[in-house]
């Protein structure tokens, strides 16, 4: 088949996946699929999966530019102007503060959390599919009882009134986010175990599938 019997194959068919020469069958890759978002009843889910990811986004972008611009101001000030910053040193203990506890449900969300997968590789579909439900819930229940946790530490760091010896910033606002995290973290998986549940594909997180993709490199 010449090259303008393949478009007009494509014109007709509207598919324009890759076929086997061998067999003329269409294959695509799993980086084709889509991960399908939560519908009918499951719908608020999928209104809370949006609105999780928006505040993580905001809230990381805001802390990664703030922590950047305070290292910038400080480094510039002390080659420029022979004088750091005063608060950069602890502004800057804040907001890695901020970002560790925001981002890990972020990564949560997209998959990115550093797994152990050797054994899991090696079951098949329903196996992975079933296993990933356990890690999720076990995972979830985790986090929500480091998030408790947390809010008691938090609340016992409130009692005592302590305030930042630079920026007087009262200290338990700098660790509220810890069970902000640990809880946004919790709900991501749980959602990832309901999208197991509900959906045909192995889920990583609640938007990203479990696939393989075999990547040739000519050499």
């Amino acid at each position: 088949m010449n090259a303008d019997e393949r478009r007009d194959t494509i014109d007709r068919t509207g598919d324009s996946a890759p076929r086997s020469s061998e067999t003329g069958v269409t294959t695509k890759t799993a980086a084709d699929r889509a991960a399908v978002g939560f519908t009918g009843i499951l719908s608020p889910l999928g209104i809370v999966d949006r609105g999780m990811a928006i505040f993580e986004a905001v809230v990381l972008a805001i802390g990664t530019l703030a922590l950047a611009c305070a290292s910038v101001a400080n480094v510039a000030g002390r080659f420029l102007f022979g004088q750091s910053l005063y608060f950069a040193e602890e502004l800057s203990q804040f907001l890695v503060i901020l970002i560790t506890f925001a981002g890990i449900g972020f990564a949560a969300r997209h998959g990115r959390h550093i797994r152990m997968s050797a054994i899991y590789d090696q079951l098949p579909d329903l196996g992975r599919k079933i296993t990933m439900i356990l890690i999720a819930l076990v995972t979830a229940a985790i986090m929500f009882v480091l998030a408790w946790y947390s809010y008691f530490y938090v609340s016992s760091v409130y009692g005592t009134g302590r305030i930042s010896p630079v920026t007087r910033i009262p200290v338990f606002l700098t660790l509220i986010w810890l069970p902000i995290g640990f809880a946004i973290t919790g709900i991501q998986y749980i959602l990832t175990a309901i999208a197991n549940l509900t959906r045909p594909d192995v889920y990583l997180s609640v938007s990203v599938i479990d696939t393989y993709e075999d990547t040739e490199t000519q050499v």
